[in-house]
């Protein structure tokens, strides 16, 4: 287990009950079950009481937990009769978009996430989630494609945003991730979106302009990450958690202003602590927004799409 650092009291306490454990399995003359059980019920009530109560700076750091499904962990359990489709068409083929081809409750669709990659070799590979131009061409390619064939579209987004490097500014990094959007709110197919981690910039809004937006308990979904929202406004990336907090970032927030639609409820101590039941909840709600869509036509999709972006803001300002 991974701890993050405002968990280090949690670890403290089970690696104690661990080190009992391990002690009376090395002698069997010693009976550890009174003591062991008394630190996993501190354990436990540590942990509900911390998850309880996590600052916007604390959403961050569970968003970013290295062991938290990705992407291609919610493609492999929810979706079946998956079939990759790779590149552009003009440039590249970006692996930190991936996307194809799929069956969601034996209903075809087409599913896009960015992928962050799991160890050392496949977030290099993966460019930990930040996309490339070419990979929202991919994106846009996949989405046109949907719209010919009346597929509803599905994205998993989880980027810290889009790859700021030299190469992808000459490439029009700006235009593709306007393009992507642009697409988003053209398309006359069902479009639902989940925020599975980190939902960062204008790479994330690139996926996530869509019909029923959803966002994981503990995800985040912002303009900018704090530390670099502290280094333009305070000159000092030390204060990101004060920007975390004016950033109003977390989904809870999010869904009293009307940005997103729902709250995906995470396991007690967030998604990695229990992945299977994490994605679980998201093809459940998966499933009930691709319902709440069912039965539109072309024309009420985009109308319904287009009218939820403009309505932005109200529902916050008008409480």
């Amino acid at each position: 287990m991974n701890y993050l650092e405002f968990e280090k009291p949690l670890a403290e306490i089970e690696g104690k009950a661990e080190e009992l454990r391990a002690m009376a399995a090395s002698n069997s003359g010693m009976d550890v079950k009174q003591e062991a059980a008394a630190l996993d019920k501190k354990a436990a009530d540590l942990l509900k009481e911390m998850y309880a109560h996590l600052t916007p700076w604390r959403k961050c750091q569970v968003a970013r937990h290295p062991n938290r499904p990705h992407c291609q962990d919610y493609i492999q359990a929810l979706f079946t009769e998956y079939t990759p489709l790779a590149g552009d068409r003009n440039f590249a083929d970006d692996h930190a978009v991936m996307g194809g081809l799929a069956r969601f409750n034996d209903q075809p669709v087409v599913v896009i996430g960015q992928e962050k990659g799991s160890d050392t070799k496949t977030r290099i590979e993966r460019n930990f989630g930040m996309a490339r131009p070419e990979g929202y061409r991919k994106a846009i390619r996949l989405m046109e494609m949907a719209d010919k064939f009346n597929l509803p579209v599905i994205t998993l987004v989880d980027t810290p945003g889009a790859y700021p490097g030299k190469g992808a500014e000459e490439r029009g990094q700006s235009e593709a991730i306007a393009r992507s959007t642009q697409k988003c709110l053209e398309i006359g197919v069902p479009l639902v979106s989940v925020v599975i981690g980190e939902g960062g910039s204008g790479g994330a809004v690139a996926f996530a302009t869509a019909n029923r937006v959803a966002m994981l308990e503990h995800s985040v979904y912002s303009v900018i990450s704090p530390e670099g929202c502290a280094s333009i406004l305070w000159k000092d990336a030390e204060k990101m958690r004060e920007a975390a907090e004016a950033l109003r970032l977390t989904a809870q927030d999010l869904h009293k202003l009307g940005v997103i639609d729902r709250i995906i409820t995470e396991p007690l101590g967030g998604a990695h602590r229990g992945r299977d039941a994490a994605i679980k909840s998201v093809g459940s709600a998966l499933s009930a927004m691709l319902g709440d869509l069912k039965g539109k036509d072309r024309k009420g999709l985009i109308q319904d799409r287009r009218q939820k972006f403009l309505s932005i803001g109200s529902k916050g300002l008008a409480a």
